[in-house]
């Protein structure tokens, strides 16, 4: 179960304002313009929490999620004034910190809810948040999950539509799992892979979460762990790690993890 260490993430929500609105007037928009504004928007928000060794995830895109231990809440601003500056829209954020990332987000969604409706024509630029990480105390751990030869097993069985849905099946299950039984958050980052936002966790956790994965939706997922101070230095050691999985064949392979040393486990 999560770790009871207080204040080890900070996440942030951004919020497209009267965004529902605004793509329908004065009439709809066409929707590969809506698509571009939404690419373009995110590239600019993981160009922004990138600068501090941040992640971003799409999630809905009009909504997008930030890990930025390291971004005081009011260096949010100079992301608003480049949307402002660039785009016919503007964006509210709220930023929460807690002691998982489950508890930061619902902070966050908070914090963000409390300064208005996302089609409130008076909520423009809202900036709300927690101030209560201390960025030095910071620390995460990050879970780089993907299924283990998706191209032989997936791809190169089933037309693109069915692969599609088979794995967003099986992403969507790990997503519920992580935040029902570990408090992490998780996001589809393209292909097959997921990224998750974990508090501290010990290895055999994440052996659980693969084995219940393979046994409630037939496939095998694989997964390097690392752990940092930034979603950059904990995600890069999960990368390592991932790697390593796919290089000797072995299903769980943690770097810092919570247990203080590397863990290998081979398949059952």
């Amino acid at each position: 179960m999560p770790s009871t260490t207080t204040n080890t993430v900070r996440l942030s929500i951004i919020q497209a304002d009267e965004y529902g609105p605004w793509t329908t007037t004065p009439a709809p928009r066409r929707e590969t313009d809506l698509q571009a504004l939404q690419a373009r928007l995110y590239a600019d928000f993981a160009d922004f929490v990138g600068h501090s060794d941040g992640y971003a995830f799409y999630s809905r895109f009009d909504n997008m999620v930030g890990v930025a231990n390291q971004i005081a809440p009011e260096e949010y601003e100079r992301f608003q004034e480049r949307v402002r500056n660039r785009y016919p829209i503007t964006v509210s954020i709220g930023v929460g910190d807690g002691p998982t990332p489950l508890a930061a987000v619902e902070s966050a969604t908070e914090q963000l809810q409390a300064a208005g409706s996302a089609q409130d024509p008076n909520r423009q630029e809202a900036l709300r948040a927690d101030d209560a990480l201390d960025p030095e105390n910071a620390h995460l751990t990050v879970g780089h999950f993907d299924i283990v030869d998706v191209t032989g097993s997936i791809t190169d069985e089933e037309s693109v539509v069915d692969a599609h849905t088979t794995i967003q099946r099986s992403v969507m299950d790990l997503k519920k799992h992580l935040l029902a039984e570990y408090e992490s958050v998780a996001h589809f980052v393209g292909g097959d892979n997921v990224i998750a936002i974990c508090p501290p966790m010990r290895t055999e956790a994440f052996e659980s979460i693969v084995e219940h994965l393979r046994a409630e939706t037939g496939i095998q997922y694989q997964v390097g762990i690392g752990t940092g101070a930034t979603a950059h230095e904990a995600g890069h050691q999960a990368k390592h790690a991932l790697e390593e999985c796919r290089e000797t064949g072995t299903r769980v392979v943690g770097h810092g993890t919570a247990d203080g040393h590397r863990r290998r486990v081979e398949d059952a």
